[in-house]
């Protein structure tokens, strides 16, 4: 880890952040164990430095879009965390009444354009938003979240082929977690360095270390000005998910040595080793967040389920056809 740039506050703001999408997470987890969480559920556990340094980097006029796998964009872009935990437990209090769920969790006030339950989804959805930013002349940029899989999409190569030409302002963050579903990486391209990808339409990529938060900020910090001026970049970090793909998933394609050695390169471990190494917070004030967290964590289920649920004349309202 190299940081130049990162002030204390904003060091501390990642640090919490990350605490909160994993703590958010676990609970999560447990909800589905239990079944007192419905339809599915996409985990980000293991990944927290990617998002979360992303989102950190950003101003709050800049969007996002996000994925199936999105807990950690939300938090990382400063959800409120009791609105999301009241829609992953169906309240009416939560981002969408209880009605979307897991995969369809946005907030428009604070960037958010919203997870997509559609593997690319987000693609050209970033890319209207960046078009709309560029025609209003606006100083901000659109971060595209999707993963591995959707690199291998018709509408990742239509929309970065679309935003190459009219240089908008999108930066496209691939997070390779290595697998597609059960998929790994090796078996769905031949070429798996997916920042190559980028040549064909004559933009700038890099790849990264996405388990180091300092490493992802950064990089996308300084991306950020070069979308604002030139157009699209893509970036490539490299992480890992420690859960399965999604709740069902009994992980019986990769080994638990293999889940056992990425463990070890936890991003929360790793960014609190930096933390603590370099004397910019002491274990006792690292100890505090930790509790802090949990607490905002635990005050977010008292919220959710001392929410009401949605009432039955709530229905139809939300409905599109």
């Amino acid at each position: 880890m190299t940081d130049t740039k990162i002030s204390k506050e904003k060091l501390k703001e990642i640090y919490i952040k990350m605490n909160h999408t994993r703590k958010f997470e676990e609970k999560v987890a447990y909800f589905f164990s239990r079944g007192m969480v419905h339809g599915t559920t996409h985990l980000y556990i293991g990944e927290e430095a990617s998002g979360v340094g992303a989102c950190c980097a950003l101003d709050k006029e800049d969007y996002i879009t996000s994925t199936h796998r999105g807990h950690g964009h939300c938090i990382g872009k400063g959800i409120d965390l009791n609105r999301m935990m009241a829609e992953l437990l169906g309240k009416y209090t939560g981002y969408c009444h209880g009605k979307g769920g897991s995969m369809h969790i946005a907030d428009l006030t604070m960037g958010n354009l919203g997870a997509n339950g559609v593997v690319g989804g987000g693609l050209p959805i970033a890319v209207g938003a960046a078009l709309t930013m560029k025609m209003k002349k606006r100083d901000n940029i659109v971060v595209c979240f999707f993963g591995d899989g959707a690199a291998n999409t018709g509408s990742f190569h239509e929309s970065v082929n679309m935003a190459a030409v009219w240089e908008l302002p999108v930066l496209f963050f691939c997070e390779n977690n290595l697998y597609g579903m059960s998929t790994h990486i090796k078996r769905a391209m031949k070429n798996t360095n997916i920042a190559d990808r980028a040549i064909g339409y004559g933009i700038p990529a890099k790849t990264i270390d996405g388990n180091d938060a300092i490493e992802v900020y950064n990089t996308v910090r300084e991306a950020r000005e070069y979308v604002k001026k030139n157009g699209p970049m893509l970036i490539v970090s490299n992480t890992y998910r420690i859960s399965g793909h999604s709740k069902s998933d009994a992980n019986v394609y990769r080994t638990k040595e293999e889940i056992a050695e990425w463990r070890e390169k936890c991003p929360i471990k790793r960014m609190r080793k930096y933390l603590e190494d370099n004397k910019i917070f002491t274990a006792k004030e690292l100890d505090e967040m930790d509790e802090q967290t949990t607490n905002d964590i635990e005050n977010a289920v008292i919220y959710a389920q001392n929410s009401p649920n949605p009432s039955i004349d709530t229905l139809l309202e939300d409905v599109y056809a």
